[in-house]
């Protein structure tokens, strides 16, 4: 049993690496503490608790990870370091050899951390405390606000696809998720909180039920109800669950934004199978066409990998083309990055640094050519903008619900807002569209 009186008068510091889920946990990981008694520390003020949140979908998100925990250990020298997350379940022992670090904590643990804060004394050698992957069951909610307006509720949680590039599910364990009972009571606390604008996230969103015998479209359909949240944004959704009925159900509901996040990878289909996705290109590109029939204004990002083991010139070729053949809003470009333990390692065919740097510049080309193609579609239209907190210079940005960015003078008084705009310039300073405010 821990003595509670151990948090009093102490104050903890966070640092987050990685994906919004980890976000959204590190948050819950906040309550918690506060909840025993542990303040946050205040900016420059010396913590007695330090929790680091890592990533591990890149070697450079490792890297990133340990310099991350280098530099709290340096700002923080008295502090109990606790580090948690995707890199220190995937290699704790590493982060436990990184001197200064007291605690690692797994997957499984990292959202039940007060039980193993026992006294907060420093140790010699950092303390693992992991599960094993394939015992990984838990699902513990969280939600967090952003510093913008944006609140992440965690919907879902681990992987079951093991596509070949990928260590996720090593570090997530399997595809758990809770209970849509639950998930809209925490919507409803959001409401209660001044929240205008939930984003569900997750490792593989689509995939909900897996846990609870619910389909992610009986989520939707509930959250949908919820009365005081202005919109829903759906976050990255694999083409392949991402059903007809879900695009449906969006095109006409009252809460959910038309904006949808679809990772490719590649537009290869020999690539496709080479990464072990479950899908082709047909299938991809039938959902762009299905979501632009009924939402002809709705964003649509996409995700894809350049210069993976076995992707060849003339595969990339490929792939380049049939994303500029598509009517999509942005790409989210990512170099191939080798991760030990994934079956990509043993496709012979490796892609030289200098032509994974050459195609993702191709590919952010196409990006921008269609991302101010987009806006500037949507000039001249009528949109809801939620304003956000963070002034830019003289201005204020925020997004329509169909993820338009938009710019205007700053008053504190449209922060948090929903305001109704005309859609007007394109500005490339601001890279946002100017925000005319009906007279």
């Amino acid at each position: 049993m821990i003595d509670p009186t151990i948090f009093e008068n102490k104050t903890a510091a966070y640092y987050t690496l990685g994906c919004k889920l980890n976000f959204a946990e590190t948050s819950a990981i906040g309550r918690q503490l506060m909840n025993a008694g542990v303040m946050r520390a205040r900016k420059g003020q010396k913590a007695d608790i330090c929790v680091i949140n890592t990533c591990s979908v890149t070697e450079l998100a490792d890297k990133k990870g340990r310099q991350a925990i280098r530099r709290m250990i340096h700002q923080h020298p008295d502090a109990f370091i606790v580090v948690t997350g995707c890199y220190a379940q995937l290699k704790p022992e590493d982060v436990a050899g990184i001197e200064g670090v007291d605690l690692v904590l797994g997957a499984e643990q990292k959202l039940d951390v007060l039980q193993y804060l026992d006294d907060l004394k420093k140790n010699e050698k950092g303390k693992v405390i992991t599960t094993k992957t394939n015992r990984i069951r838990s699902f513990v909610p969280s939600v967090s606000a952003d510093d913008r307006t944006r609140y992440f509720l965690k919907v879902q949680d681990g992987c079951d696809y093991f596509c070949s590039f990928c260590t996720i599910p090593h570090a997530r364990g399997r595809s758990r998720n809770g209970s849509i009972a639950d998930l809209v009571k925490q919507a409803e606390d959001v409401v209660r909180q001044g929240g205008e604008e939930i984003v569900l996230t997750g490792v593989n969103i689509g995939d909900f039920g897996r846990t609870t015998g619910e389909t992610f479209l009986d989520l939707v359909c509930a959250l949908d109800k919820v009365e005081g949240i202005e919109r829903f944004r759906i976050s990255s959704v694999e083409p392949n669950l991402l059903t007809d009925e879900i695009i449906d159900f969006v095109s006409r509901s009252r809460r959910f934004a038309p904006h949808f996040h679809i990772p490719l990878q590649a537009g290869s289909d020999e690539v496709l199978q080479l990464m072990k996705r479950r899908y082709d290109t047909a299938l991809f590109r039938h959902k762009i066409e299905k979501i632009k029939s009924i939402l002809p204004d709705a964003f649509i990002g996409v995700d894809v990998i350049v210069g993976v083991r076995g992707e060849t010139d003339d595969y990339f070729a490929q792939s380049r083309q049939f994303i500029d053949s598509l009517d999509i809003s942005q790409l989210h470009v990512f170099a191939y990055s080798e991760r030990p333990g994934t079956k990509a390692l043993s496709i012979e065919y490796i892609v030289d640094p200098k032509v994974k740097h050459a195609r993702s510049k191709a590919l952010l080309d196409i990006s921008d050519n269609k991302l101010i193609a987009f806006y500037e579609s949507q000039k001249g239209t009528r949109r809801k903008v939620l304003f956000e907190h963070t002034k830019h210079g003289n201005h204020m940005h925020g997004f329509t619900e169909n993820y338009v960015k938009m710019y205007a003078p700053y008053d504190a008084s449209l922060v948090n807002r929903v305001v109704e705009v005309e859609v007007g310039e394109y500005n490339e300073d601001e890279m946002a569209m100017k925000a005319v405010f009906p007279s």
